[in-house]
């Protein structure tokens, strides 16, 4: 808001911008824009001075590895805080006034609002809103302007709000001229020994996001923290997990549990478990489920490290939000890893829509579909909210899907392969395959080895089922050889597009 005391102060205005400059008292990029808005853009006479501005609209932080919280009253802080957050893949919080500033409040030396906060040592502004979940980051930027040579009160309000833990604080301002320094310590006092916090850097107005970049690689982050985002849906062979859409990690190899009994699932899953294996997938219609809940219960593994996913059959597709609590009943399970619809089916899209609210219940952490292809998801995704962390389709080396699975990958989905052996009927034939067999002694391993490491290396997850506990280790064993391209090739070529199940 302008009106027309404010040009009258012009002249003050700008003596006292000549006087800082020369060393007094250093005024911020920001602080030198309001000045220039208060000064030269038009009045509004009819408008009312104590009038506030609409309250911004806060974006809410929805968890991850990195935050960047920010301040920013000119867009300057708010441009590196975009910058940082594009590049690292951050969740963004904005620090907003629960009494927003306006203009007249951020003129300099002028005794208003701004001047008042910035002497006052326990000035505190209330700020509207909160980051939730907090803790689940490793990683928070704190981005600010200098006023006064100080960060805002406001910011000082924020780092007060919460208990940081061991969290890792890179602050960031934007100044005409003035140093991080003082802020930075001055904030740095206000947080607990546990938090790590690092030097900082200041920004000038004329700052590109090269050098915000820049900055940013040199820094010390977390292992794959800046990255981390970037990376969704790329194997980590190290790991043997693969970052989803959804923000969770899942192995990429494990075991399914199709046409095992309760008694075989018990013995399989141990047996999976302490081979070091964590993922297992169940479905309703196996009737297995609770066989599955009671072996991962019965385990010295924490639930935390073995990652479920089951299967919601079209006939439960009408009641969906029922079957997901029958589920977690069956299982005895305080959440899901991953849901996913069976395959297609009438009301599909609506028991998608109640897999999304038993999202944001907390019931379940990612979902999915099975037996989608191109077309059908052409036409599913565009009706439904959140995109598939996973589709799970028939994928062996005699049906390959080579034009399915590149298209499922460029929307970030990961893709997992049901049958990777072949499928019962069938998986003879595949593992005497005479190319099969001729790369596995090769390697010194079986051919259900360097058919799971073929569809490893083109980044398909494999649930291979097995009631056997000497091929579920063998099965889990794929990191010790690596297929060369032209024995990718030569496996590539078997492809007869024969699938083996009607899905």
């Amino acid at each position: 808001m302008k009106k027309f005391v404010a040009l009258l102060l012009s002249a003050i205005l700008l003596s006292a911008l000549l006087l800082t400059s020369c060393g007094a008292e250093t005024v911020s990029e920001e602080q030198t824009d309001a000045v220039t808005k208060a000064t030269t853009e038009p009045t509004n006479e009819t408008t009312d001075a104590t009038e506030p501005e609409p309250e911004a609209e806060l974006p809410e932080a929805s968890g991850g590895k990195i935050l960047v919280a920010y301040f920013s009253c000119t867009n300057t802080t708010e441009q590196i805080a975009e910058w940082i957050a594009d590049y690292t893949g951050a969740d963004v919080y904005e620090i907003v006034a629960a009494d927003p500033y306006t203009d007249e409040d951020l003129q300099y030396y002028a005794g208003g609002r701004a001047d008042q906060e910035q002497s006052d040592d326990s000035a505190r502004p209330e700020i509207s809103g909160s980051v939730e979940n907090i803790e689940d980051y490793d990683v928070i930027f704190l981005g600010y302007p200098i006023w006064h040579g100080q960060a805002p009160k406001i910011i000082y309000t924020f780092l007060e709000s919460y208990d940081f833990g061991n969290i890792t604080i890179i602050p960031f301002c934007t100044s005409h001229s003035s140093g991080i320094g003082s802020s930075a310590e001055n904030l740095h006092s206000l947080v607990s020994d546990s938090v790590t916090w690092d030097d900082g850097r200041r920004f000038s107005g004329d700052a590109t996001e090269s050098d915000v970049i820049e900055w940013v690689e040199s820094l010390d982050l977390p292992e794959s923290e800046a990255s981390e985002m970037s990376e969704v849906g790329v194997f980590n062979f190290e790991t043997k997990t693969v970052l989803l859409n959804s923000g969770y990690e899942m192995p990429i190899m494990g075991l399914g549990t199709y046409s095992l009994s309760d008694e075989e699932c018990a013995v399989s899953i141990a047996a999976l478990l302490e081979a070091g294996g964590r993922l297992i997938d169940t479905a309703y219609m196996y009737g297995n489920e609770a066989a599955v809940g009671e072996a991962i219960r019965n385990s010295d593994v924490p639930r935390e490290e073995i990652f479920v996913i089951t299967k919601l059959y079209p006939t439960q597709y009408s009641y969906a939000a029922e079957a997901i609590d029958d589920a977690l009943e069956r299982m005895g399970l305080d959440y899901i890893d991953m849901i996913i619809l069976h395959h297609p089916g009438d009301g599909d899209v609506e028991a998608y829509l109640a897999l999304e609210q038993a999202v944001a219940d907390g019931k379940v952490r990612s979902i999915g579909l099975s037996n989608w292809y191109v077309e059908e998801l052409e036409e599913f995704l565009p009706q439904v909210n959140i995109t598939p962390a996973l589709v799970q389709n028939e994928i062996h080396p005699y049906y390959q899907e080579n034009d399915v699975i590149p298209y499922i990958q460029s929307l970030g989905i990961v893709v997992q392969g049901w049958y990777p052996l072949g499928g019962r009927g069938h998986t003879s034939e595949l593992l005497n395959d005479e190319t099969i067999v001729a790369i596995a002694e090769a390697h010194g391993v079986s051919s259900a080895q360097v058919i799971l490491r073929w569809n490893l290396q083109k980044g398909v997850v494999v649930i291979p089922g097995s009631s056997d506990p000497d091929h579920i280790r063998e099965n889990l064993d794929l990191f010790g050889f690596e297929l060369t391209d032209e024995e990718m090739d030569a496996i590539n070529a078997l492809d007869r597009n024969e699938k083996h199940d009607w899905y």
